[in-house]
């Protein structure tokens, strides 16, 4: 299956960021995709709202439902499955963070609302973002099962592992990574890491507004970064993500027959 990760920045205005996202799923499927991976925040950057006048979770009351019927629409319209972020009404005042996958008929495969916010390096998200609850998320598009990652989600193994036990065979990571000292190279090693421990793809998109490093990429099971984005402002990578690697990968490398510890009942 051929899988791409669109990397891009969005602005303050959730219209003018779906017709990106429609345009670049438009390139995606010329080139044969039949996933899209497209970052956090695609529907708006939280900084790129004037809270004080527009408090962010009645900002996802109003745009929530256009965003997902935007996504569906264009998934619908090239025939191309698609996963992207956006802000869900949560019912209280904040906000979930929210992945959503859609099918290539432009229905609903699940949505994940983000487990780990990220308070780390002197941000948080918590302070504007409220915690999910009903993850992991692994949903079946084409003939790969792929797990929902978003953003600091990366840094927790045991989060992505239950996914691998979920059957995910493809790591769908959605981010708005911060830049940041060693936090490049951390973007990079997480992802590798995850793929190798795991011995399935990682296909990973992030933001590339001033903030945030881009740098999307597409990792094998044994590691092999198959390809990698810059910080191109817009940007679309494409892999071809083989079922025959994983195996191979497993073969060789048969980490998860290896265990000893288990997540979950056996």
């Amino acid at each position: 299956m051929k899988v791409a990760a669109a990397q891009f920045a969005p602005t303050a205005d959730p219209a003018a960021n779906l017709a990106v996202i429609e345009e670049m799923t438009a390139e995606a499927a010329a080139a044969g995709a039949e996933l899209v991976v497209f970052p956090e925040e695609s529907m708006i950057p939280s900084d790129a709202l004037d809270e004080s006048a527009v408090p962010l979770g009645e900002f996802a009351v109003t745009h929530w439902g256009p965003f997902l019927e935007g996504i569906s629409r264009t998934a619908r319209t090239h025939g191309v499955a698609l996963v992207a972020a956006g802000y869900e009404d949560s019912g209280t005042a904040l906000p979930y963070n929210t992945m959503a996958a859609v099918d290539a008929g432009g229905e609903v495969l699940g949505l994940y609302r983000k487990m780990h916010l990220y308070d780390a390096f002197d941000y948080r998200e918590s302070r504007h973002i409220q915690r999910g609850d009903t993850g992991p998320v692994v949903v079946r598009i084409g003939d790969f099962n792929v797990g929902l990652v978003n953003c600091y989600d990366v840094r927790f193994p045991e989060f992505t592992r239950s996914l691998v036990e979920m059957g995910a065979d493809l790591l769908a990571v959605s981010a708005a990574w911060v830049k940041g000292p060693l936090k490049e190279d951390h973007w990079r090693t997480l992802l590798r890491t995850r793929a190798i421990e795991n011995t399935c793809w990682v296909v990973a998109s992030s933001l590339t507004t001033p903030d945030c490093i881009g740098t999307s990429m597409a990792v094998d099971p044994l590691g092999v970064v198959r390809a990698a984005l810059g910080e191109e402002e817009r940007s679309l990578l494409v892999v071809d993500a083989d079922k025959d690697r994983i195996d191979r990968a497993r073969t060789v490398l048969p980490v998860l027959r290896n265990r000893r510890i288990i997540i979950g009942p056996r």
